[in-house]
């Protein structure tokens, strides 16, 4: 089962604050807005999101359809595919991707109470 890119997805209190301490470790901002309360921030092929206000939870995230920089793949799983998958599996959802093609999400959780989310955006 191919997931998609990987990056964390951070549920931040200041988010000024957390990128200023973020860019210090060697990040640097690859996307979103700061007036928004969320950026994507990168150090090599490593990609944090951080978003304030947005999430309770730290959350792993996977995007389908996406390589590691945020380009598009010519091949991939589409998010309601690795739904019906999961489904098959027994996995319990959070979150639904509803039918149709294109942008589409879903959330589960993992046994420990941490929140996977796989956000396709093509």
């Amino acid at each position: 089962m191919q997931l998609g890119a990987f990056s964390l997805s951070l549920a931040v209190k200041d988010i000024a604050a957390s990128a200023a301490f973020y860019e210090k470790l060697g990040f640097t901002r690859s996307g979103g807005e700061i007036d928004q309360n969320w950026l994507i921030l990168r150090n090599g092929q490593t990609v944090i999101g951080l978003f304030q206000g947005m999430f309770e939870k730290n959350s792993l995230t996977f995007n389908p359809g996406w390589n590691q920089d945020a380009q598009r793949l010519d091949s991939f799983t589409d998010v309601r595919d690795l739904q019906r998958q999961l489904k098959d599996q027994g996995i319990p959802f959070v979150a639904e991707a509803g039918d149709g093609t294109g942008p589409g999400s879903f959330i589960v959780v993992d046994p420990d109470g941490n929140p996977v989310i796989v956000d396709q955006h093509v």
